[in-house]
């Protein structure tokens, strides 16, 4: 059942409308003004927010301007019976669906609601859809400098073949994409990649998780389970963190690498296994090796090819593509216009100690994105990235309003904090 937030500061208009949605079959929530608005909008979720402009406390576009901090993707129809056609351009600029006149004519109230949660439910099917297209189709490696161009031209020469490969570097610079390129360039690329975080499995589970188990062979174990290295066979695994795997794994993953075949635990039987093992860690393994929690003969078995991915602050030329990039990507992701961005917004971006790397760069842009106008400029870096670093003082009470917003758990101290906030955003 659709949920719809009726805001007016008229209860006979709130009154009417909920009897007519409820007709309708709507779910339907009531708030008082815009302070009561984003007070029920922290409880819940709503499918459309029906609103008065002329309300107290807050009024209706001032509250839209909130919300498209808060539920960018939450329709919100406005309504009002002291407005003109400027007031109807200006709501729908600010991201209003919809202007409807008081008093509403019913049967548009309900076409509008109607396009408005067919609008709603296309933009979280189209996320769907980009994010299931993103994972079938292997990004593209980014970036035009040296460090990135050795990488590609290593991965063109042994793709091809089925030589193991270490791919080393820092977390978040892109080892597993560098491993799905591998994959791909292979003669095993119609098969699958099946890729395991050995770092987020507990270490008594890895042999289970890496080469399945017999039903019955511990506690919980129902039934027979494939492990990795069969569900890959034929294709490529992808053992990423492979550091962090216990020295009694590694020497199953060794017997697996010299003689292609696995046991599950539990069981008797030899299984054979065609797969090619790409590996990746952030550790030194080596070091690893030294202070006995890595065994230098599986070291040596993995590292027939070493792939090392420098660190986003060591390739900082490639930011602006990579910027350019991840803005194309996220907007497509969240169905809006493409956002632009400065050449200042950029330099800033390159002067950041991107101690996260691609990974972190990544979710900068799109924090960009949410939280920035129409362009982002230099001060957006410095409000939402680098915070210490002045900038327009708007925008900064608005991210503080998002981060505050989130952190409240009492409704009463909230709209304490709501009025108090909202009096110093009208004096500036």
């Amino acid at each position: 059942m659709a949920k719809v937030l009726i805001v007016d500061d008229e209860p006979s208009i709130r009154r009417t409308l909920r009897e007519i949605l409820e007709f309708e079959k709507y779910e339907v929530d009531e708030a008082c003004d815009g302070l009561e608005c984003l007070v029920k909008l922290k409880r819940d979720q709503y499918d459309v927010v029906v609103m008065d402009i002329k309300m107290p406390k807050m009024d209706g576009m001032d509250a839209l301007e909130r919300l498209q901090l808060l539920v960018p993707d939450t329709p919100v129809v406005m309504i009002s019976g002291h407005a003109n056609i400027d007031t109807a351009v200006d709501a729908v600029k600010r991201g209003a669906f919809d202007f409807i006149s008081k008093p509403p004519d019913l049967n548009r109230m309900l076409i509008t609601l109607r396009n408005a949660m067919d609008k709603s439910s296309l933009i979280v099917e189209a996320k769907v859809l980009r994010k299931k297209v993103s994972r079938t189709k292997t990004q593209e490696i980014i970036g035009e400098s040296s460090a990135i161009h050795k990488v590609k031209e290593d991965i063109e020469k042994v793709g091809p073949t089925d030589a193991r490969v270490l791919v080393t570097g820092p977390n978040g610079s892109g080892k597993e994409l560098v491993a799905r390129w591998i994959h791909t360039k292979s003669h095993r690329n119609q098969a699958p990649i099946v890729e395991v975080n050995c770092a987020a499995i507990p270490s008594e589970l890895i042999e289970s998780e890496l080469f399945g188990h017999e039903k019955g062979s511990f506690t919980g174990a129902h039934k027979n389970r494939t492990g990795k290295f069969e569900q890959a066979n034929g294709g490529s695994i992808f053992l990423d963190e492979i550091g962090d795997m216990s020295l009694k794994a590694q020497a199953k993953v060794l017997r697996a690498l010299q003689e292609s075949r696995i046991t599950r635990v539990g069981g008797d039987k030899e299984i054979k296994v065609d797969v090619r093992v790409i590996a990746a860690t952030n550790k030194d393994l080596r070091r690893e090796i030294s202070e006995g929690r890595f065994r230098e003969d599986l070291y040596h078995r993995l590292a027939v090819i070493i792939i090392d991915v420098p660190p986003l602050n060591d390739r900082r030329e490639d930011i602006p593509l990579l910027v350019e990039h991840f803005i194309n990507t996220i907007c497509n992701e969240y169905g809006i216009a493409q956002k632009k961005i400065t050449k200042e917004a950029v330099i800033a971006l390159q002067n950041v100690n991107w101690t996260g790397n691609i990974r972190e760069l990544r979710n900068v842009v799109e924090r960009l994105i949410i939280l920035s106008g129409e362009e982002i400029r230099d001060e957006d870096v410095f409000n939402y990235v680098l915070p210490s670093s002045g900038g327009n003082n708007q925008q900064k009470k608005n991210n503080k309003f998002k981060e505050i917003f989130e952190q409240f758990n009492n409704v009463d101290e909230l709209e304490q904090y709501l009025k108090k906030e909202f009096a110093n955003f009208k004096d500036n």
